[in-house]
């Protein structure tokens, strides 16, 4: 068992380790924690990671659809349009059809009727043409009535003729105009159906593409809700541990509050970013987490902090620490960073003092509900067990 008590062991009585250790065992029954195994916290850490991961992924794949999907809806309303404008010229034609047909109707009336005069006419012509000669200039009056009788039955005959001619020039001339339009008719009807078969095709296309984008939009929030879940079972580790702490001193708990509004000198770009949508610091690690914000005050203390992107989780600081020649111990000093291993990913904070009666103060990055709603927040911390903290880090 880690040894994380600041009071030397020979200053210790037996009867308060006895005490300390009926203590942890009325804990141990009464709270269903398994203490024979350890969860790492770089476990936890890879797959909150990994779900980070797939949730950018499903995001990014999400947005692709959606402006595949924006595409080919365009595409249809460029197909609609253009069917639309057919179905206008198809309107236009049909009616141009309509008045060619009336007027073929309206001539096909009025020859028959010019028929019907005309036959009279013609009658008669054929009655004065059984007339000869002589017996139209017997009835004649005169040499000049007889010429006129003469020039007029020529007159009638030939204007007679030619009222035929063009009567029946201009309906074999409308029957072809309506043949050319209902040919044209035809046409446009068959590009009518080809425009709206490809306007269903795109349709179904967009809808099919429309539920691809829902589906991984379902999956990014199945995911965020697994982080969520692991966020929400790391935070109570924290509290946890926090506890545990408070009672072996023998005081009370501490509580975060808002403190500095100008929340430790942590950067506007980072503090200021969405949290669920999160850039990257000059650390490798991800705005608006604990790791960030104390990555920050190191860099501010020292100017320097080592890129630990990548393997940045909270609970792998002592490992990185150590790795990099950085010393590490149990007791707290101003300046140091305080590092909690328990949870999925752990829990680090910046230790801003150490009071007199061994407490100390920190500042802290992302614990739920503290400095605002939800996380992602600065808040401080009065008075604190040193023991809530596994491991202090000497930057």
């Amino acid at each position: 068992m880690k040894q994380r008590s600041t009071t030397p062991v020979s200053n210790t009585s037996f009867a308060v380790k006895a005490s300390l250790v009926a203590i942890a065992i009325l804990m141990a029954v009464a709270t269903p924690i398994q203490i024979g195994k350890v969860v790492k916290a770089d476990e936890f850490d890879e797959r909150i990671k990994t779900i980070q991961n797939e949730i950018d992924q499903y995001q990014t794949k999400a947005n692709e659809l959606k402006g595949k999907a924006d595409t080919l809806q365009q595409a249809v309303d460029a197909l609609t349009n253009q069917k639309n404008t057919i179905q206008a010229q198809i309107n236009l034609k049909q009616a141009e059809f309509d008045k060619l047909t009336a007027d073929i109707a309206a001539n096909e009336k009025s020859i028959a009727t010019n028929q019907d005069v005309l036959g009279d006419t013609i009658a008669s012509l054929y009655v004065d043409g059984k007339i000869s000669t002589l017996e139209m200039l017997a009835s004649s009056k005169n040499i000049g009535e007889y010429v006129d009788k003469q020039e007029y039955q020529s007159s009638v005959r030939d204007t007679l003729t030619k009222t035929i001619n063009d009567i029946k020039k201009t309906k074999k001339q409308l029957e072809q105009q309506k043949t050319a339009v209902e040919r044209n008719l035809e046409d446009q009807k068959a590009q009518r159906e080809v425009l709206a078969q490809k306007e269903a095709e795109q349709a179904s296309l967009v809808a099919q593409t429309r539920g691809e984008e829902a589906a991984y939009h379902n999956l990014s929030g199945e995911r965020e809700q697994q982080k969520q879940k692991l966020q929400e079972q790391q935070q109570a580790a924290i509290e946890a541990a926090m506890r545990r702490a408070a009672a072996a001193s023998g005081g009370g708990g501490s509580q975060a509050v808002a403190g500095d509004p100008r929340k430790g000198g942590y950067p506007a770009n980072l503090a200021n970013s969405d949290y669920y949508n999160p850039v990257v610091d000059n650390w490798g690690m991800y705005s608006r987490q604990c790791v960030s914000y104390t990555a920050w005050k190191v860099f501010q203390k020292n100017g320097y902090m080592p890129y630990w992107g990548g393997r940045g989780n909270a609970n792998q600081w002592p490992g990185n620490a150590r790795a990099a020649g950085i010393g590490t111990g149990t007791t707290p000093r101003a300046g140091s960073v305080g590092v909690i291993m328990a949870g999925q990913y752990g829990h680090v904070v910046w230790v801003e003092s150490v009071n007199s009666d061994g407490t100390i103060n920190i500042s802290q990055y992302n614990y739920f509900n503290a400095g605002g709603s939800g996380w992602g927040h600065y808040s401080e911390m009065y008075n604190v067990s040193p023991r809530a903290y596994d491991v202090y880090i000497y930057f």
